[in-house]
C-alpha cells in the first residue's frame, strides 16, 4: 500500500493546482467571488474539490472498509458548501455556528467522536462539539496573512499522516495525505503575493475536517495518557492564536467575535517584519507545535511530561512577548 502515498498526494496537488486555475479565470471573468482588493476568493473551493475527488477515488480504489473517510468527506463538503455561500454573502454568526453543529452532528451520528475512558458519552458528546467548533473557527481567524492558515493546515496534516503511518493506519493516512497535498496546491497560489485568497470556505472547511481527523486518529494505549494531548499539540499552533487573540480582547472589553487587529501575525507586522518573514516565523512555530504532537505520541510517559513543559514554556514566552505589542486600531 505504501507506494500509493506519494500517487495521491501528488493527484491531490495536481487536480488542486488545476482546478484552482480554472476557478480563478472564471471568477474574475464573471466578478464571481472576488474580493474588494481584486482577488479570487476560490482558493477553498479548488482544495475542496480536489480533496473530495482524490480521497473519493482513493475510497473506492483502496479505502473501501473506511465508513468513516466516507462520513469526514460528506461533513466537509457540507462545511464547504456553505463557506461558498458564506463567501457569496455573509452569513450569521449564529447561522455559521448552526451550520458546522450540523455538520458535526453528523461526524457523531457515526461515531467520530472522543473516546475518553471514564468519563461518558455526555462529556465525550460535549467535548466532541467543542473541539470542533473550536479548531473550526481558529482556522477561520488564523487566516489573515497570505499563506498561514494553509501552511499551518499543510504541516498539521502531515503530522496526522506521520502519527498514521506509523501505526499502520492504511485509511487515516491516506486522507490525509490527500488533504495536505490539496492544501498545498492552495498555498502555492495563496503565498505572498497572493494570488488568490481561500475565502471562508476554505478556512471553515481546513478547521472542520482537522478537527475531524484528529477525532479519527488513535493516538497511544491507556498506559500513556500523555499521548491524548497530541492533537492539542498538531494543532497547538492555531489554538494558541485563537486563546490570544480573545485574551487580548477581553483585555480591552471588547467582543471576542468582533474583528479586531489583535491577531499575532498582525502584530509581528506591526513590528515592522515583512509579510514573508512573518509567515516564516508562524510557520516554524507551526512545525514546532505539530512535531511536538508527534513526538508526544511515541515518547514514554517522562519524556511526554518534558516535551509538554517545553510546548507551554515557549506558548508563555511568546505570548507575554506579544501582549506587549501595542496595536493602534
Amino acid at each position: 500500500m505504501r507506494f500509493i502515498y506519494p500517487i495521491v498526494f501528488f493527484a491531490a496537488l495536481l487536480s488542486g493546482l488545476f482546478f484552482i486555475s480554472i476557478l480563478k479565470k472564471i471568477s474574475l471573468k464573471y466578478n464571481i467571488l472576488v474580493s474588494s482588493k481584486g482577488t479570487s476568493l476560490i482558493g477553498g473551493i479548488g482544495m475542496g474539490l480536489s480533496f473530495i475527488l482524490i480521497s473519493l477515488l482513493g475510497f473506492f480504489l483502496y479505502w473501501a472498509s473506511s465508513r468513516e473517510a466516507v462520513i469526514i468527506i460528506v461533513a466537509s463538503s457540507i462545511m464547504l458548501l456553505f463557506g461558498i455561500i458564506d463567501d457569496l454573502r455573509e452569513l450569521s454568526v449564529g447561522a455559521k455556528f448552526l451550520i458546522q453543529i450540523i455538520a458535526t452532528s453528523l461526524l457523531v451520528s457515526f461515531g467520530i467522536k472522543t473516546q475518553i475512558v471514564y468519563i461518558g458519552n455526555l462529556l465525550n458528546l460535549i467535548i466532541t462539539i467543542v473541539w470542533i467548533l473550536a479548531i473550526t473557527n481558529a482556522f477561520n481567524h488564523l487566516d489573515v496573512i497570505d499563506g498561514l492558515s494553509a501552511g499551518c493546515a499543510t504541516a498539521a496534516s502531515l503530522a496526522f499522516f506521520v502519527i498514521a503511518l506509523l501505526n499502520g493506519d492504511v485509511n487515516i493516512a491516506g486522507l490525509a495525505l490527500v488533504l495536505s497535498g490539496a492544501i498545498l496546491s492552495c498555498f502555492i497560489y495563496n503565498f505572498p503575493p497572493a494570488k488568490i485568497y481561500m475565502g471562508n470556505s476554505g478556512s471553515h472547511f481546513l478547521g472542520f475536517i482537522l478537527a475531524a481527523i484528529a477525532l479519527w486518529v488513535s493516538y497511544a494505549p491507556l498506559e500513556r495518557k500523555i499521548a491524548l494531548l497530541s492533537p492539542l499539540f498538531i494543532l497547538g499552533f492555531p489554538i494558541f492564536d485563537t486563546v490570544f487573540l480573545i485574551l487580548m480582547r477581553l483585555k480591552k472589553a471588547r467582543s471576542i467575535f468582533k474583528k479586531s487587529r489583535d491577531h499575532l501575525a498582525l502584530r509581528f507586522l506591526h513590528l515592522g517584519y515583512s509579510k514573508n518573514k512573518t509567515l516564516l516565523y508562524m510557520l516554524s512555530l507551526s512545525i514546532f507545535f505539530a512535531f511536538s504532537g508527534i513526538l508526544l505520541s511515541q515518547v514514554p510517559y517522562v519524556l511526554g511530561i518534558i516535551i509538554t513543559m517545553v510546548v507551554m514554556m515557549v506558548s508563555l514566552i511568546l505570548a507575554k512577548k506579544m501582549s506587549t505589542v501595542s496595536i493602534d486600531e
